[in-house]
């Protein structure tokens, strides 16, 4: 598996239910950097690259979209629509998200803060990285 789907808490409530997720306990490492994507045109994909060193865990915190996940020999798609799991993308591994649903919000706990210069954006670049 390239990926890993990790279930998170999910504390059941006649107001709504809760999910928890954890730094160092649910998720394997510090949490540097949230950020979200939503409105996202129908049609349109995220994502596209890797990176050399952060990590990201993935969570469909509304609606659903597809996340392929490729290590420059396998490729496997995970579907996310379940705001009580996410996605472990470890280091390395090339990404797209695509197919998001009408409402659909992504949801990302990243490792480390922002940092250009660790994101590869071109495909055969990643391809040599990898070899």
């Amino acid at each position: 598996m390239i990926g890993k789907i990790i279930s998170l808490s999910k504390i059941a409530d006649p107001r709504g239910n809760l999910s928890v997720a954890e730094q160092m306990k649910d998720i394997p490492f510090e949490v540097s950097r949230v950020y979200w994507t939503y409105d996202i045109p129908a049609g349109s994909h995220r994502g596209g690259h890797a990176h050399r060193h952060c990590r990201e865990f993935i969570i469909a915190v509304s609606g659903a979209f597809s996340v392929s996940l490729d290590n420059g020999t396998e490729r496997e798609t995970y579907q996310l629509n379940r705001p009580y799991q996410g996605l472990l993308v470890d280091t390395g591994i090339w990404r797209t998200l695509d197919e998001f649903s009408s409402g659909a919000v992504c949801l990302v706990l990243a490792e480390d803060p922002y940092d250009e210069a660790d994101y590869i954006y071109d495909y055969e670049e990643y391809l040599q990285s990898r070899r």
